[in-house]
């Protein structure tokens, strides 16, 4: 380590005078794209300076204990790891996620506030269920799940864990451009709903850019609030945009009371015989079955319907039958997938991202390279 001696001498012409302030140009730069497939860096903030106050909107406090269970490299662990350092938290940070080891760090450290994934709320409930006098929950004071689709079935299992007033959600971009929130309370009289705006703007349009009125999809479009400077830029990409207002190209809608609901990314949608088939939806029914760990389900060509649904599954012990009898009493019969796969591994990174379009790649690969074994 680089040092001087105690009894150096200093040079008395040197300025000792205080050096300028550096700041840097943005508060992060987050890499995305992973979902898309689209590599894209986001710089967000105007200038690295950001005040305490910051994470109070979030219910921060001062003295929270904070569990980092995401990867840095993400924007859900970057921005909860930032935001409770300016706070002054006790930061938790895990190596990598586990589920017995984020159980025992809660109880351990007594954590009072977390911001995680659903991919990683599914992961942890058998490991809890299976021993839950191995661990103590009842430290934590806020929890935040984001950035994916929750499966109603993971997100009831926490509001019965933990309680409605603890459990929050998060909807928005890496970009910032507008956030919904909803607490567990709002969720249980609004089932399914990502919340209501709370910063910026958001709405609805159809494909002809007219907006939707309320309970009809369409695709989600925001802005921050009028008059509020820019909170991002683009390096490698492009949002796509109609007259200022940009679209992380997801589908959903707004009920009457100003909720707004998720159908999927519009990339991931396919259609059956000429019907809109979303896969967050066939997922979320699946996710309901306590064998299931994880799943991912796409679409894939079919001679007949142009396209059908194909189902990954990571489970404990399950076989296919059983897996299409579930959802059979879930979803309408042309949603049910006409393969099962079964994986041994989870079908999600630990920031619970999927790329849907290398997936089905990989699955159509695979049955063209089959076919001719299959036909000689």
């Amino acid at each position: 380590m680089p040092s001087v001696a105690s009894d150096v001498t200093l040079d008395p012409s040197v300025d000792d005078s205080p050096l300028p302030e550096a700041v840097s140009p943005v508060w992060k730069s987050i890499a995305s794209g992973g979902s898309t497939g689209r590599p894209k860096l986001i710089e967000a903030g105007n200038d690295s300076r950001m005040p305490p106050a910051t994470g109070y909107p979030l219910g921060m406090q001062g003295d929270d204990v904070n569990l980092i269970s995401v990867p840095l490299s993400h924007n859900t662990g970057f921005g909860t790891f930032a935001l409770g350092l300016v706070q002054g938290h006790h930061l938790v940070l895990m190596p990598r996620f586990e589920p017995h080891d984020f159980l025992r760090l809660v109880t351990e450290h007594r954590v009072t506030y977390l911001a995680t994934v659903p991919t990683i709320m599914q992961r942890l409930l058998p490991v809890y269920r299976a021993d839950p006098d191995a661990y103590d929950l009842s430290s934590i004071r806020r929890f935040w799940h984001l950035a994916a689709p929750c499966p109603p079935a993971i997100k009831q299992a926490w509001i019965d864990l933990l309680g409605p007033e603890v459990v929050w959600e998060l909807y928005g971009g890496t970009e910032l451009q507008a956030l919904t929130f909803i607490n567990g309370t709002q969720w249980l009289s609004h089932p399914g709903s990502v919340g209501i705006v709370v910063a910026g703007e958001m709405k609805v349009l159809d494909d002809d850019g007219n907006e939707c009125p309320s309970g009809v999809s369409g695709e989600i479009y925001m802005r921050p609030s009028p008059g509020s400077p820019p909170t991002y830029r683009y390096i490698g990409a492009n949002a796509r945009s109609r007259d200022g207002w940009d679209s992380l190209g997801d589908l959903g809608y707004f009920d009457d009371d100003g909720f707004l609901y998720l159908n999927d990314r519009r990339v991931d949608m396919f259609t059956v015989g000429g019907r809109n088939v979303y896969p967050a939806e066939i997922e979320s029914a699946l996710s309901a079955h306590p064998k299931v760990l994880s799943c991912l389900v796409v679409g894939v060509p079919d001679d007949d319907l142009g396209q059908v649904p194909y189902a990954i599954v990571q489970a404990d012990g399950l076989d296919d039958a059983e897996v299409i009898a579930f959802l059979t009493e879930r979803v309408a019969g042309y949603k049910l997938p006409r393969t099962v796969e079964f994986r041994d591994t989870p079908l999600r990174d630990d920031a619970g991202k999927a790329r849907r379009s290398a997936v089905r790649d990989e699955i159509i690969a695979r049955r063209v390279q089959a076919r001719p074994h299959l036909t000689g």
